[in-house]
């Protein structure tokens, strides 16, 4: 694929971000300009590798045919890049903005140079794609009479409407919050993905016939037995909401919040203009703290900066990751390597460090004598293998310490979701708390009732969403019709196309 020399001819070179002492001033996207040249070079670096992991296995959860859009965009031929890369998903600019690429650790030209810069090239193809009117409303030819109720708007819920859509059926997504997007919406911030590149989806979705309600509540204002008894299949598709929490003393101190109260309201005042009064949380000039790492960590870092705290730490309880692969993480496994994303280049720039202390357990947070947070104390840890492989934590004698903090946010995952809905429908659990629905299948013990997404699954990727949402939708059509004409996730539609 690309140029058969290309990868020992051009060095991988990112698309640049915005500079962090310009981006730092807004909440626009933080990327710049796509230049076809620079991306040409970049498809040209793909490999005709033989077995391409990139798109399977370790690779990308939905199959995404990497290698044939890089040597399509290598050769200039955009249209059919964007073609193909629709074939496996349905949403690419939402993918190639926030995904943290499992492609890319597991591309083959990764064994020994840096991979392909798989990501920047999937964003600039569907960039280019809305940007020639490439991509417009197609709405399906006629309809089955079946009508869907989809449950949650996030990316597993967008992407089965999507689906079911062009099979034919009439389908209604049901969104509690006054927006639709769910995670993509007000999860993840603007600087990451905008909201005008969810809206525009969700505008293609509405003009091909999909219908959206939200400040619809299922399970509290509407009763999803009536969703039941009125469609002829529902899916839920409500993903992993409930966060976890650190019980620890004075955890009711006001000035501590989960990550995604501080970052929907964020959106919801500083992006969408609404007025929040005492609903939004601000970081100005207080000392913030972020407990946990991964991308909510790296987003409510972000969030900070931009408001203007006067100081930023954000503590790991895990060792810093090696700079390269460690042995005992090859390839192709997932790459466990220190990385700085944009949030942390930004902390860099406005205080001169990187803002993350690794190895730090808290122990108590501290009030005020009005109760408000003051700061939290910590102990350090230290990491150790016991007989029989497994990690052992252990607090280090004697390196207490207390930190100021006016604002704490806590970022250490979700434990499942919501348990409202299927304690209406008498729904089966799983013991973690998720829907019970086998993948591939997706149906839950109740008739008519389906489960895909984070709700089954636990806390995972976008592109998981995307590959949880097409493979229910493959089941649904099944249960109302018999059979299907829509791909299994990964699968596509058609011959193979011959490229090069």
């Amino acid at each position: 694929m690309g140029k058969p020399t290309g990868f020992k001819e051009f060095d991988r070179k990112k698309v640049p971000w915005r500079l962090p002492v310009v981006r730092l001033n807004d909440y626009d996207e933080i990327y710049t300009e796509h230049k076809i040249d620079h991306l040409r070079e970049q498809g040209a670096r793909c490999m005709d590798c033989g077995v391409p992991f990139c798109q399977s296995g370790t690779g990308c959860p939905i199959d995404n045919l990497i290698p044939e859009w890089n040597d399509l965009v290598y050769n200039n031929r955009w249209k059919e890049a964007i073609e193909r890369l629709h074939k496996t998903n349905n949403f690419p600019e939402f993918t190639g903005r926030t995904c943290p690429a499992p492609c890319e650790g597991s591309c083959v030209l990764g064994i020994n140079h840096p991979p392909v810069t798989i990501k920047n090239i999937e964003n600039a193809i569907v960039d280019r794609a809305w940007e020639e009117g490439w991509i417009v409303p197609e709405p399906p030819e006629s309809r089955t009479g079946k009508s869907v109720a989809i449950v949650g708007s996030g990316p597993a819920g967008l992407t089965a409407a999507d689906q079911l859509n062009k099979a034919g059926h009439s389908v209604t997504v049901y969104e509690r919050a006054n927006r639709i997007g769910g995670l993509l919406q007000y999860g993840i911030p603007n600087m990451k993905l905008s909201k005008e590149a969810v809206q525009r989806r969700v505008d293609k979705m509405t003009a091909e016939g999909i219908k959206f309600v939200t400040g619809a509540n299922v399970g509290v204002d509407l009763d999803p037995k009536e969703l039941v008894n009125e469609n002829d299949a529902v899916l839920l598709a409500c993903g992993a909401t409930k966060p976890r929490d650190l019980p620890i003393p004075n955890r009711d101190a006001k000035g501590v919040h989960f990550a995604m109260e501080f970052l929907t309201a964020n959106t919801r005042q500083s992006v969408h203009g609404e007025t929040l009064g005492d609903g939004f949380i601000s970081a100005e000039g207080k000392d913030v703290i972020v407990i946990g790492g991964g991308d909510t960590g790296t987003d409510c870092i972000a969030t900070s900066l931009r408001h203007g705290c006067r100081s930023l730490v954000n503590f790991e309880l895990l060792p810093k990751p090696p700079e390269e692969r460690a042995s005992d993480n090859p390839w192709p496994e997932w790459p466990r390597v220190f990385r700085v994303d944009y949030g942390h280049e930004e902390a860099e720039a406005k205080f001169g460090r990187d803002p993350r202390e690794y190895q730090i357990l808290s122990k108590e947070f501290v009030v005020d004598a009005a109760g408000e947070l003051a700061g939290i104390k910590t102990v350090e840890v230290e990491w150790t293998k016991d007989e029989s492989g497994k990690w052992q934590m252990a607090e280090v004698e004697g390196s207490e310490k207390q930190w100021p903090a006016q604002l704490i946010l806590l970022s250490m995952g979700f434990l499942g979701p919501e348990q409202y809905v299927p304690e209406s429908l008498g729904m089966e659990t799983d013991p973690r708390s998720n829907f019970k629905a086998e993948h591939g299948q997706f149906a839950t013990n109740i008739d008519k009732v389906f489960a895909a997404g984070d709700c089954r699954r636990g806390q995972s990727l976008v592109v998981w969403a995307i590959n949880e949402g097409r493979g229910a939708a493959r089941a649904i059509d099944v249960f109302l019709q018999g059979e299907s004409n829509l791909p299994a996730p990964g699968v596509t539609m058609g011959t193979a196309m011959q490229v090069g």
